[in-house]
């Protein structure tokens, strides 16, 4: 049984392993793509059942624009029809839908639904649902750079009061708290430029299964793990404070 006083509030989950599966199992990627884009329903809603506030899935990077252009144009319009299938659902779980990266060169159509989403959604006060599209953490980074030194030309800001708080509070997830729990499916153990700054201190979690596969008894295994877990920040154990006490 999890613990519900110990409910990470923050999960993101890079959801790898879509080609695998699909070869695995004799299909093209593309079956791959529209399976693992199904199991973000899923999710979406146990995390909400669980208690999680806010769910960020890593959907598309600044480097898979080197994909095939066919592959590419399958995702977006997967993502595009996913949005105009679940919008409502959304809405009337009270589900706040976020997107966080660059919109160039992302397709204007792709653009207007997510506008229109976030306008619908803008006001609910349930899970919030962050879907990085077109997302790198370095270049988020780099904006963040940049928005503040522009806030410091304009007299908005001032060099000398920038700390790691404030300078959160550029970046696209201001905000948001950070991540307590990182989940990358399909057994790769890196975060490949996913949210760097926000992970200093998240939990990470690799589990072998591939993102299609990967359903609400999975997230709670994730979660059950995060809660076996002594998160320190940086303190010692407590059986080793426990030691030095007795």
């Amino acid at each position: 049984m999890l613990d519900r006083n110990n409910i990470p509030k923050h999960v993101a989950i890079i959801m790898d392993g879509n080609g695998r599966w699909a070869k695995e199992r004799g299909l093209p990627r593309s079956a791959g793509h529209r399976a693992g884009i199904n199991r973000v329903k899923e999710i979406i809603k146990a995390a909400s059942e669980l208690g999680v506030k806010v769910v960020t899935l890593f959907a598309f990077s600044t480097e898979n624009w080197s994909r095939p252009r066919k592959e590419v144009n399958l995702l977006m319009r997967a993502l595009n029809n996913f949005l105009d299938r679940e919008i409502n659902e959304l809405d009337k779980n009270n589900i706040r839908l976020m997107v966080i990266g660059q919109d160039k060169p992302i397709p204007q159509y792709l653009l207007a639904k997510i506008k229109k989403a976030k306008e619908r959604t803008k006001d609910n006060t349930g899970l919030i649902f962050v879907l990085a599209l077109n997302y790198g953490s370095r270049q988020e980074i780099v904006d963040a750079v940049k928005k503040f030194t522009n806030a410091v030309i304009k007299d908005k800001a001032n060099l000398e009061d920038l700390d790691m708080e404030n300078f959160s509070n550029y970046l696209y997830t201001a905000g948001l708290p950070d991540p307590d729990l990182l989940i990358r499916t399909g057994g790769e153990m890196r975060i490949s430029n996913f949210l760097l700054w926000q992970l200093s201190y998240t939990e990470l979690y690799f589990p072998r299964k591939y993102w299609p596969d990967f359903g609400k008894e999975d997230l709670e295994k994730a979660i059950d793990i995060y809660q076996r877990r002594e998160r320190r920040f940086g303190k010692i154990r407590r059986i080793d404070v426990n030691k030095e006490d007795n």
